[in-house]
């Protein structure tokens, strides 16, 4: 009967089928194990259940750490271009002040790669983050929803970096080699990429077109509200001023560069065949100073009081309550199926002698001088974050994620000790936090 029993047909085709499945099983695991045979990218696409978490404050008080990987031995920089190596980079899809926003158009300050790029920001060990990557965060800007970015020209380093992130999925307009006189009000745009390997792996929403959809826009925005709405503002808010000094002005003559909520709001809420932004990154603080908002300067005030700086930042919280309320009302009343929010990043001070600096910090550094406002943008984002705790905002949201770059005085810009070069990991560390914020931190909350 045993016999007769292995015999039987049916129990071959069952052994046959099963040790079928067993082999198919073990291919596949080798495939997906082996690095040479992975495909690209396909890791990030297969779905996360388990949310990850890490709040603004666990990601804020990481450490720098030197990373082996990153650090390419016994080589030298003998090209701009080796930037983009030494950073882990293919290259950048926007082209403004390319070389710059590199670090590298000065070669007597090339001896600082590959370290400068060696560095890796980790989170305290709280922290569960997905690696970043950027053919996962293409997919998620494609079928989630893109980012609308505002700012300064520090938060146009931060788009400049995030078209080297998700390079060579994105192509970038307007194109500044062809034309390098446009304005800087005009909006910096990063598009899917038509040859895009990601394509045929994208759920694309209803309307969304390849080449009109951006997946991230920038638009210099250095006050969040326009000079003449700050004006009418102030006038309400202080009319004594006036009364007493008809020819009170409150800005000086010092170029600046801002919009009006009511025509960067609507970019937001516009459907998928115009814009399909779902997330507002805002920063702001560094170009409140006594200089622009020449009323509240007052030279019979010692530098080490700011020049009156105080005043300001009193005017700065009406502001920021004003602006917060408007942003909060216009989503109250704009609210449709999909969810969309509003990131408020800390803004950063430069550092003093950063040119000398040739490593990262692991305590911040206090000034020695009171230059520009630096001293004070702490108090700029505290302001800020106090008004953003407040219940009635639920659509706003403040990240105190501004530790990282305080502790890097080495990763300037070579012009200048206030903007951040790319490939350094602080402008990559703004975009792995935000993206994980908003794609793994906020589903999971109860509005």
């Amino acid at each position: 009967m045993g016999l007769l029993r292995l015999l039987n047909p049916r129990s071959i085709t069952s052994r046959l089928i099963f040790l079928g499945f067993v082999a198919t099983l073990t291919l596949l695991l080798y495939t997906f194990a082996s690095p040479s045979l992975r495909l690209p990218a396909v890791p990030s696409f297969f779905p996360q259940r388990i949310r990850a978490s890490c709040s603004p404050q666990a990601w804020n008080d990481g450490k720098w750490v030197y990373d082996l990987e990153l650090r390419l031995r016994n080589m030298t920089m003998s090209t701009p271009r080796d930037a983009l190596v030494f950073a882990g980079m293919e290259g950048c899809a926007a082209d403004r002040e390319y070389n710059w926003h590199l670090g590298a158009d000065r070669p007597d300050m090339w001896d600082r790669f590959p370290n400068v790029t060696s560095w890796r920001w980790q989170p305290t060990e709280e922290c569960h983050v997905r690696p970043l990557d950027g053919a996962a965060m293409a997919k998620d800007l494609v079928e989630n929803g893109g980012w609308l970015l505002l700012g300064d020209s520090i938060t146009e380093g931060h788009f400049f970096s995030l078209s080297c992130l998700l390079y060579p999925h994105v192509r970038a307009t307007p194109n500044y080699t062809e034309n390098p006189y446009f304005d800087r009000a005009w909006a910096q745009n990063l598009y899917l990429s038509p040859t895009s390997p990601l394509i045929p792996h994208l759920s694309f929403p209803e309307g969304f077109s390849v080449e009109e959809t951006p997946l991230v826009t920038f638009r210099r925005l250095d006050l969040l509200y326009s000079q003449q709405e700050l004006r009418d503002l102030h006038r309400e808010l202080h009319p004594g001023v006036y009364e007493q000094n008809p020819s009170f002005q409150l800005f000086s003559e010092e170029q600046t560069w801002s919009l009006s909520p009511t025509e960067y709001l609507p970019e937001l809420f516009s459907d998928a065949a115009h814009t399909h932004y779902t997330t507002l990154i805002v920063s702001t603080a560094g170009h409140w100073t006594t200089t622009l908002f020449h009323g509240y300067r007052d030279e019979s005030i010692s530098e080490d009081e700011g020049y009156g700086i105080y005043g300001l930042l009193s005017f700065f919280e009406e502001a920021m309550e004003s602006w917060a309320t408007d942003v909060q009302r216009y989503f109250d009343t704009h609210r449709g199926g999909e969810t969309r929010q509003v990131v408020v990043r800390a803004y950063l001070p430069g550092h003093e002698d950063c040119h000398n600096r040739n490593e990262p910090w692991t305590e911040y550094k206090e000034f020695d001088w009171k230059w520009y406002n630096w001293f004070w943008i702490r108090d700029y984002n505290r302001i800020f974050q106090k008004v953003l705790s407040s219940p009635k905002y639920p659509d706003i949201h403040f990240l105190g994620i501004d530790r990282p770059a305080s502790l890097r005085p080495d990763a300037h810009a070579t012009g200048d000790c206030l903007h951040i070069m790319t490939g350094a990991g602080v402008l990559e560390g703004w975009s792995h936090y935000i993206w994980h914020f908003v794609t793994r931190e906020l589903p999971g909350r109860i509005r």
